[in-house]
């Protein structure tokens, strides 16, 4: 019989052993940190106070845009902090609500892009009825769906994750409490409940996946129908920024989970945790601002606005 130990801890490991290269890593989580901190919240205060954005998309989009704010909040910061300080220690328990803080924000954001793209998919391909589906009671209950999905997901996740016996030396080899690195310091086979909770969840957001691909065919197929080409052009730019930050949370996404997992990670591991965690929170208010006229005029209304009340 395995000898199981209790774990107290374990030790995150940076991207090298090199201190100069450590804080050069945690410099650029700054950064990228900092402009996602200011890009998301931008998108919030703007959507909250400018008027002419109260619409079901935007609505969503302010939502999307705090779920980007946890999502990179739970990890990033901390790693930023433990870089610094050369320090790579966490509790079981910090770890523990790191892993549900995590995979809570990560399943309800591919909730968050598909009640996103119904509710593109009703304003072009039912454009009489919109504002009928897409009532007020409609988008609150949307995005309680989305939230509610996503704890449940967080918590059947985590708690067949930490069920398992953890044994060796407790080191996770990534900057966060990444779940196929915990896998690896099971002592037996005791993680087939974790693979099958994983399995289920995989499935769901591929299900999720398809009806996004089954829901933009059906508005391709719509705007092209559009007799006039600003129609079209008006069409297109509000789903191609939607549709460019589902790849790109997808793609990377897939990316992390379907490739090889190696006993020894390489840059090229921590190059592909990064993308999936670090850049979608970032790049997609950049996706949304530079695709979105009416953002853009709106930001500038509210700026003059702030400026006009501090100063």
């Amino acid at each position: 019989m395995a000898n199981f130990t209790i774990v107290s801890g374990f030790l995150l490991m940076t991207f090298s052993d090199n201190p100069e290269k450590e804080i050069l890593q945690a410099s650029l989580f700054l950064v990228l940190y900092l402009v996602a901190l200011t890009g998301n919240s931008l998108i919030i205060i703007v959507t909250s106070l400018d008027h002419s954005l109260y619409s079901p998309m935007y609505f969503f989009l302010k939502y999307l845009s705090i779920l980007d704010l946890c999502y990179i909040t739970v990890i990033v910061p901390r790693s930023i902090c433990d870089s610094f300080l050369h320090n790579g220690n966490i509790s079981l328990w910090e770890c523990i609500l790191q892993c549900l803080a995590f995979t809570i924000c990560g399943s309800a954001e591919v909730a968050m892009l598909t009640v996103m793209t119904y509710d593109r998919y009703v304003a072009i391909c039912f454009p009489l009825r919109y504002e009928i589906i897409m009532d007020v009671s409609t988008c609150v209950y949307g995005v309680l769906a989305v939230w509610i999905s996503g704890v449940i997901a967080g918590i059947m996740h985590t708690a067949a994750t930490f069920s398992i016996h953890f044994c060796g030396p407790n080191i996770i080899h990534q900057f966060f409490c990444d779940v196929p690195q915990l896998l690896k310091l099971s002592c037996s086979n005791d993680y087939i409940s974790e693979i099958g909770v994983t399995a289920l969840l995989a499935f769901t957001a591929f299900l999720c996946f398809i009806f996004i691909g089954f829901s933009y065919t059906h508005i391709f197929s719509a705007v092209l129908r559009i007799a006039s080409a600003e129609g079209r052009t008006k069409a297109f730019s509000t789903c191609l920024p939607h549709l460019c930050v589902v790849i790109l949370f997808y793609s990377t996404a897939s990316f992390e989970f379907l490739k090889v997992h190696s006993d020894s990670p390489t840059g090229l591991d921590f190059l592909l945790t990064v993308l999936y965690t670090v850049v979608p929170p970032t790049v997609n208010p950049m996706i949304y601002s530079l695709r979105n006229k009416a953002m853009k005029i709106a930001v500038r209304k509210v700026s003059k606005e702030i400026k006009a009340y501090l100063f």
